[in-house]
């Protein structure tokens, strides 16, 4: 059971990245997966979630128009993609997995998805942006 991240570097700032984290061991479909981002001395950051198989999506303020979730089911693959970065969103990017049914029954798509709820992790990939 695991997630891997992949896509993360090194950017100017006003440029775009995508992230792709790939999931196996688990049956994809029934989960919701969450996008979640660490900065340097600071929490763990929600930015969005969405189920897989109903793409019920739940995106923070700080996503609303330049980070956009999106899926390739059959190859058990969801994705970041992140425009007009700034130095602000340099952190590790980390996707995690829920259980749809959890997603579901606590309006996480709503409220977005508590990291402590999240059942499954990926390794993090590290995400920079120079002005």
């Amino acid at each position: 059971v695991q997630l891997v991240e992949s896509g993360g570097g090194s950017v100017q700032a006003g440029g775009s990245l995508r992230l792709s984290c790939v999931a196996s061991g688990f049956n994809f479909a029934d989960y919701a997966i969450g996008w979640f981002r660490q900065a340097p001395g600071k929490e763990r950051e929600g930015l969005t979630c969405m189920s897989i198989r109903d793409f019920l999506t739940y995106r923070s303020d700080v996503a609303k128009g330049r980070f956009t979730i999106s899926s390739d089911v059959p190859n058990n693959t969801v994705f970041l993609q992140m425009n007009s970065l700034n130095p602000e969103d340099t952190a590790v990017y980390s996707c995690a997995a829920i259980h749809v049914s959890t997603f579901l029954t606590n309006n996480y798509f709503y409220r977005g998805c508590p990291s402590s709820a999240m059942a499954i992790w990926g390794q993090g990939a590290l995400v920079t942006v120079s002005s």
